[in-house]
């Protein structure tokens, strides 16, 4: 039986050399609060295909399904 999927959403200000620490293996993961209130972490490798000159911001969505195991992360403004 499929679990529940879960979706949050968040918004998320990280400077591009805050980041490129993640890069460099200072840390692992990312720990955001979402709009509802809930703590996430995950791991910052899924923030890359957002990062730009400027950093990481905007507005994402975070989803996940059994057992609360990512699935996916989508930029939403």
């Amino acid at each position: 039986m499929p679990g529940k999927i879960h979706s949050y959403r968040f918004s998320l200000h990280i400077s591009h050399e805050v980041m490129m620490r993640y890069y460099q293996g200072a840390a692992r993961d990312i720990s955001v609060r979402s709009d509802s209130g809930q703590q996430l972490r995950f791991a910052a490798r899924h923030l890359r295909p957002f990062l730009t000159a400027l950093g990481i911001q905007g507005r994402f969505l975070l989803t996940t399904g059994k057992d609360n195991q990512f699935q996916s992360l989508m930029k939403i403004s």
